[in-house]
């Protein structure tokens, strides 16, 4: 049965009207939606605003993060919801992406986005998403590992910069500027949870309940110093929105037809806990210098889903169960222990005519994986049902150089940059627990555990390299009419040849309403140390259903040569955008831009090469039995992604308030262009194997939405805060290869989304907050038969609009 809903957009304008009613007090002075905050990103200027730029770049406030609604504190959900241009979609039985979710800017790759931490290079994760559809065969930062309480601005660079940056910044930059006030602070808490209609089970539930808390406090030091810091404290429970399982025909007995109707299988969040530190702080060290100081601490405890094992072991794929063990079956579970944390100080201030800042960055990421509910089948019935499957470390140190001066030349105005940048990475993975990947005894028997299979010996992985990279830039002002940019930069990696980039942007105001901008640049990306020499050995199930051994294999290993890999390249871009900017008064702006992104030697993982074929020659050629899927990291494809966004806010006073409508569009399409062809090492094996194909296709392509949308608005005075936003999730297209030319596809529409906030200041420092998010309880569209597998996962995670329905939350928060 359909349940009434009001329309998003009806609902929105309903509010947004309604809204002036509630109050007719004195309005306080919003932020012009922040266009007039001076920049940091993307210039080398000390006095570019939003609208000044010569390139797009967003600025998002605390308040507007705050406000975005955001789920148990998640930095990367409230961005997904202020920036269209942004992805960070929640991914269920996906391995590593259910408890590390990557975030995409343009459509492109997580790892093609480059973070900053009060413009310092943020580390990224250790953690390989091998299993993922969205961030497939990355390693990309952990939006999340940064408290949300602790952000002062964002500001979002939406093109390349890879020559003021560096390496990464290829689809853009996100520079998270942490608070630094010297006095007061602030305490807030809020609870949530999911209450929804699931019609795949015809039932209402409440689940994914949430906490988060947090505290900050800032202190003055010295005369001019400071020092601000705070936690949080957050706690996320399970949502699950799986079917009832009709089991597979293949594994249809007596024995398995007792679980028939059950909801046997997890599809939504997993727990996760958090407890999260953060720190920021100034001193004088003379007349003219100051020593900062500044670092996050993150530890996060998560759960993951994975498939279920039948009960049957005579059935297909039963034959991974021991029934004195799990007389049911079971489903194991994923474990992550996740210590995220990072440091930097340095000293900055003037040396005559020039500004200068010395710094050394020490981040690192260690991973410990874990499963529970598990078994190694090999071992028979005595197998241990808890297991450690890997580490995984990653770290990361640099020192920094930057001297500035500005020149004036009459009515012209030039800041000349320059500076070195030194930085060491180093990537390692341990063993698992020997009962993880042993195989034991009962030799028709899967080895390794469940749901993963622990990183063997033969696995383990410890690279490392130095980057060395010098740059200069000069950003000028002639007049009052024209901008520019210009930089250069030379990086050389140790593996890795070096790289010469260059940008130049510039901007011209024909009028004070209408100004032109454009930005050309080249820009690359060197394979991360986990692309490089990451392997891994997994039991669990392909893409089909089947259960299967599989070996992801770095492109050093002998087997894979064998196979056909070759050393990788790095990616290579040119970056093209142009755009306009509008300013009409104090009420109305806009700007447009249009951008044209060519990337060559795009990295990927590999189809999963499978088969009697590849299990033979493997044995044959090196020894290795048992082997039924194989893929690496390659070179995949040169691509082309175009685009446009658009930003348009307008502000009126109205009803004794402030009422402020903004609406953003971005639309980015993504296309494959010399397609890597199949190495003959394979095609000697068995002609139908294709290296890179239509699922890896699909993941660059189409899994992610062409488009998304919103239109917010926001209505205050002194005491109200009013806000309503509605959000378009474009089409996204999932593909499967099953085998033997079976490739179901289907395409997931599009999606609207009600998000509403009211808020209420109780007095000069509590305020009130109650608000929810997709209130209309929209879900993506249910997945075909082809795709749902026999009804237990009948939503697939592609959609940014999730499939855990609606959200309702409090916050209270005392300013002090």
């Amino acid at each position: 049965m359909s349940r009434p809903t009001l329309s998003p957009l009806a609902a929105a304008l309903l509010l947004a009207i309604s809204t002036p009613a509630l109050s007719q007090t004195t309005p306080s002075t919003p932020e012009a939606a922040n266009l007039d905050t001076v920049i940091v990103t993307g210039t080398r200027a000390r006095d570019r605003t939003v609208l000044e730029s010569t390139v797009p770049v967003d600025v998002l406030t605390a308040e507007d993060i705050r406000r975005a609604g955001v789920l148990n504190g998640e930095l990367g959900s409230a961005l997904q919801a202020l920036l269209p241009s942004l992805n960070f979609p929640r991914q269920s039985n996906s391995g590593g992406a259910d408890h590390v979710r990557p975030a995409q800017i343009r459509g492109l790759a997580p790892d093609q986005v480059l973070v900053l931490v009060n413009g310092k290079r943020r580390h990224t994760t250790a953690l390989v998403t091998t299993s993922s559809k969205i961030g497939r065969g990355t390693t990309p930062v952990d939006f999340n590992a940064i408290p949300v309480s602790a952000v002062k601005r964002i500001e979002v660079l939406r093109d390349g910069a890879g020559a003021l940056y560096g390496s990464d910044a290829v689809a853009g930059v996100v520079n998270v500027i942490l608070e630094d006030g010297a006095e007061g602070g602030a305490f807030e808490a809020s609870y949530g949870a999911h209450h929804t209609r699931v019609s795949p089970i015809d039932q209402t539930l409440t689940d994914g309940q949430t906490s988060f808390f947090s505290a900050q406090v800032g202190s003055p030091v010295g005369n001019d110093g400071f020092f601000r810091g705070g936690v949080e404290l957050k706690n996320r429970e399970a949502t699950n929105r799986a079917g009832f399982d009709q089991v597979p025909p293949w594994s249809l007995s007596p024995i398995n037809e007792t679980v028939q109707g059950q909801r046997n299988y997890h599809l939504g969040d997993g727990e996760s806990r958090d407890i999260t530190g953060w720190i920021n702080a100034e001193i004088a060290a003379g007349d003219s210098s100051a020593f900062y100081l500044f670092g996050t601490y993150n530890q996060r405890d998560t759960e993951g889903a994975n498939w279920f094992r039948y009960p049957d072991p005579d059935t297909y794929d039963g034959a991974a169960n021991w029934r004195e063990v799990y007389p049911n079956g079971y489903r194991p579970v994923s474990v992550g222990e996740n210590l995220d944390t990072g440091i930097v100080g340095g000293f900055r201030g003037q040396w005559g005519e020039w500004d200068y800042d010395l710094s050394l960055n020490h981040g690192r990421n260690a991973f410990t994986y874990r499963l529970r509910n598990s078994l190694n089948a090999s071992l028979g019935p005595t197998s241990p049902t808890r297991f450690k499957v890997a580490d995984y470390e990653y770290a990361q140190t640099l020192a920094n150089v930057d001297l500035s001066r500005a020149f004036d030349s009459g009515d012209n105005l030039h800041v000349f940059a320059t500076g070195a940048e030194f930085r060491y990475e180093q990537y390692e993975t341990g063993a698992g627990d020997p009962a993880s990947y042993a195989a034991g005894p009962y030799t028709d028997r899967p080895t390794g555990a469940q749901a993963g299979g622990g990183l063997t010996p033969q696995d383990e992985a410890d690279l490392d390299r130095d980057v060395a990279s010098v740059y200069a830039s000069v950003s000028s002002r002639f007049g009052e009419k024209l901008s520019t940019d210009i930089a250069l930069r030379y990086e050389h990696y140790s593996d890795f040849s070096g790289e010469l980039t260059g940008k130049i942007a510039a901007r011209y105001e024909f009028t004070p309403a209408f100004a032109l901008r454009g930005s050309l640049s080249n820009n690359f990306r060197a394979p991360s140390l986990a692309q490089v020499g990451y392997e891994s050995t997994s039991i669990g199930y392909n893409s089909a259903g089947q259960l299967v051994q599989g070996r992801l294999l770095s492109v050093n290993n002998p087997i894979a040569r064998g196979l056909g890999a070759t050393d990788l390249d790095p990616e290579k871009s040119i970056n093209a955008s142009l755009g306009f900017t509008s300013r009409i008064g104090d009420n109305f702006d806009l700007s447009l831009d249009v951008f044209h992104i060519e990337i060559d030697d795009r990295i990927a993982l590999s189809e999963a090469i499978t088969g009697s074929a590849l299990t033979e020659f493997i044995e044959d050629e090196f020894g290795v039995g048992g082997v039924q899927s194989v893929s690496f990291f390659t070179n995949a494809a040169d691509t082309r992604t175009r685009g446009a966004e658009l930003v348009a806010n307008w502000r009126h006073d109205l009803a004794g308030g402030n009422l402020l409508l903004s609406g953003a569009y971005s639309y980015a399409k993504t296309e494959l262009r010399n397609i890597v062809a199949t190495p003959a090492q394979l095609l000697a094996i068995d002609p139908g194997y294709v290296l890179f194909g239509v699922e890896e296709s699909n993941t660059i392509t189409d899994a992610a939405p062409r488009q998304r949308a919103q239109f917010t608005s926001n209505w205050n005075n002194d005491n109200w805060n009013l806000l309503a936003r509605v959000q378009r999730h474009g089409s996204a297209k999932r593909v499967f290869n099953f085998g033997g030319g079976y490739e179901p596809s289907q395409v997931y529409g599009a999606e609207w989304q009600l998000d509403a906030e009211v808020e209420y200041k109780v007095g000069q420092r509590w305020s009130l907050a109650v608000g929810g998010l997709n209130l209309t309880d929209e879900y993506p569209d249910l997945s075909s038969d082809e795709i749902y597998y026999f009804g237990n996962l009948p939503y697939d995670v592609l959609s940014p609009i999730g499939s855990n329905g609606a959200y309702y939350y409090a916050r209270v928060r005392y300013t002090f």
